[in-house]
């Protein structure tokens, strides 16, 4: 079978058509390359490795015909500013501060701008992962009590503990399991040495 660059033809042209519909339709390489990979059951870093491989491949006859017409090039990604990234943060707590989620948050402040609210959610997120108290501070410099990172580590934290919970309790059912198949293995190999007994007592 044909491959190119490792993929075979059908699976290069099936991501070649998704991202250029993708980004037709105003989505983030990153975006897609993640979802692709779920759906394909790839990784998305393996995913964005190929689809750079294949860009830096033109002048094989094959790639040439597989990106004809799509006018597919690496993104380049513009960072937020350190005064972007403030402004960012004081945007969703007052949307936060209205009860919405962190999703409904960042979907009015980017409106129909579906580019915009990719970068703001995967700017949010890791914000919030590796440097949450700039998030408490933000929200208390403007008066805003709810402890909006401390809920979500904590929501987070719960969720760990329902998982471990959960795999805790798999485990003991399948230890009770086992031990309920030893069990009735020992009980049928009694009866079996049983019922040779009689046999020989009938003979």
């Amino acid at each position: 079978m044909t491959k190119i660059n490792g993929y075979t033809q059908e699976e290069a042209e099936t991501l070649v058509n998704y991202i250029h519909e993708g980004r037709e339709e105003g989505k983030t390489l990153s975006y897609l390359f993640d979802s692709y990979g779920k759906s394909h059951g790839r990784a998305k870093g393996s995913v964005r490795n190929y689809y750079y491989n294949l860009l830096k491949s033109r002048g094989d006859e094959r790639v040439e015909r597989l990106l004809a017409g799509k006018d597919l090039h690496a993104e380049r990604i513009r960072e937020f500013t350190e005064e972007e990234t403030e402004e960012v943060i004081k945007k969703i707590l007052i949307e936060r501060s209205k009860g919405l989620s962190v999703r409904r948050a960042i979907r009015n402040i980017a409106g129909e701008n579906e580019k915009m609210m990719l970068r703001l959610q995967n700017k949010y997120r890791n914000i919030l992962k590796k440097e949450p108290e700039r998030i408490q501070r933000a929200g208390e410099s403007m008066g805003i009590t709810f402890p909006f990172a401390r809920d979500e580590q904590r929501n987070r934290s719960l969720k760990k503990r329902i998982e471990r919970e959960i795999d805790s309790v798999y485990k003991q059912i399948n230890h009770s399991l086992k031990e309920e198949n030893e069990r009735l293995l020992l009980e049928n190999s009694a009866l079996k040495e049983k019922l040779q007994n009689l046999s020989k007592e009938s003979v």
